[in-house]
């Protein structure tokens, strides 16, 4: 079950700028049982230039999942979901919106872009390390993902 990637660790990409939600989610999975590399980007832009592999991120890993919060500083999260879900060789990849927003209209407007899952990040230190650890439980090893963004999917 889960995502089976031989000895190569699940690549994660976290797109989030609050320094202490990054130092928490770092903490949380170097606790968990999937051997993963988490990268981390700040804002908006610099997650579609890594996705792009622009720029210093030549050789960036593609991603087996995407964490993005909504409220990033240069381009929104809902910007970038956006341009994920359009995009042929990128759409594939998973994106869990992982955000402090509890609005509903945020929560219909990132499915309507076609997120995977919303999750509103909570407050309580103890209970966002759990957040992360069950994001971990359920899309690395429960949920099964694709090994690679260019499979031939024709029917």
């Amino acid at each position: 079950m889960g995502l089976e990637r031989g000895c190569q660790p699940v690549e994660i990409l976290l797109v989030e700028d609050n320094p202490g939600d990054v130092r928490l989610t770092l903490e949380a999975f170097k606790e968990g049982k999937i051997r993963n590399h988490l990268s981390v980007v700040g804002d908006g832009v610099e997650a579609l230039t890594f996705l792009h592999r622009g720029g210093s991120y030549a050789n960036a890993p593609r991603p087996d999942l995407i964490l993005l919060d909504l409220n990033l500083p240069k381009k929104d999260g809902r910007e970038v979901l956006a341009e994920i879900k359009v995009e042929e060789d990128l759409k594939q990849i998973p994106v869990v919106v992982l955000t402090t927003s509890n609005a509903e209209k945020d929560i219909l407007g990132t499915y309507d872009l076609h997120a995977n899952c919303y999750i509103t990040k909570p407050v309580d230190l103890e209970q966002f390390i759990t957040v992360v650890k069950l994001i971990e439980d359920i899309w690395l090893t429960i949920v099964k993902l694709s090994k690679s963004g260019d499979a031939d999917v024709g029917f």
